[in-house]
């Protein structure tokens, strides 16, 4: 049964897990470091712990202890409880859904766990978090297997990956992939059709590479590129084929993560 502590002291040193939320360098190292990643809203506490990871802590204001009594009546963890302003003293930002849990980090996947699947997201160096957890929640909506991320990719476990993920990135597959250079070939060794979603004039529309996977089926990796310059002209240049989403009214391209749910939604309909 969880522990009760009620504090009263932003300093206090057991409150450091909740530190500085929006701060994002500082949580990348202090949650490497120390093998924890936050849950934020009641939601997404339960969705974390369904999926098996362990909290070290909570962090609640009083009104929300009610809504997680069932939750926190079944582990053994401190629920520190606090008035809602010295939640965002700590944290750096208004809990608006004020109820925060901070997790144990565990790797449940690898590269290698991925290669049986038949449809997978590969990103290659997207860094903002609210566009990897919306792939994230797009490849687990729209049925894909899972998702894979190149090294610089930023972590689906921050906090803005987890709220826009909507809690999927606790239950869909994803790795990282250990080796950049190497990594498409590594995928095409296991069968897959790697497959570069890109602005290039090789590129074949969307709707003609569905059909081509409906006449043949196959197994495909999607690549998608970061915000800004898209995918590396590395990897364009080792991909099996360039795919575009054809745009109007001079548009030349969606947000990744649109046009992630643009190509999983159609590739998946040819499966």
């Amino acid at each position: 049964m969880a522990r009760f502590i009620d504090i009263d002291d932003p300093a206090d040193p057991r409150l450091a897990d909740y530190v500085s939320l929006r701060d994002v360098n500082l949580r990348k190292s202090l949650e490497a470091a120390e093998g924890l990643f936050i849950a934020e809203g009641a939601k997404i506490i339960r969705r974390a712990a369904e999926a098996g990871y362990c909290p070290r802590s909570f962090l609640l204001a009083p009104r929300w202890i009610d809504g997680l009594r069932d939750l926190l009546d079944a582990v053994d963890a401190p629920v520190y409880v606090v008035s809602e302003a010295l939640a965002e003293t700590v944290t750096g930002f208004h809990v608006h859904r004020g109820a925060l849990a901070s997790m144990e980090r565990v790797t449940r996947w690898t590269e290698d766990d991925l290669m049986d699947a038949r449809r997978l997201v590969v990103c290659e160096d997207i860094v903002d978090h609210t566009n990897v957890g919306a792939i994230i929640r797009c490849a687990a909506g729209l049925g894909w297997d899972g998702v894979l991320l190149a090294p610089r990719a930023a972590d689906p476990l921050y906090r803005r990956a987890i709220k826009t993920s909507m809690g999927t990135v606790f239950a869909e597959p994803w790795a990282r992939m250990p080796d950049w250079r190497q990594g498409l070939e590594h995928l095409k060794a296991h069968g897959f059709t790697v497959a570069a979603m890109a602005l290039s004039e090789d590129s074949v529309s969307l709707d003609e590479f569905a059909a081509d996977l409906a006449r043949e089926p196959r197994k495909v990796a999607l690549l998608m590129g970061t915000e800004g310059a898209g995918l590396s002209s590395h990897w364009i240049s080792q991909a099996d084929v360039v795919v575009r989403i054809p745009m109007a009214r001079g548009v030349d391209s969606l947000n990744v993560a649109a046009a992630a749910a643009v190509a999983c939604y159609a590739l998946n309909r040819s499966s």
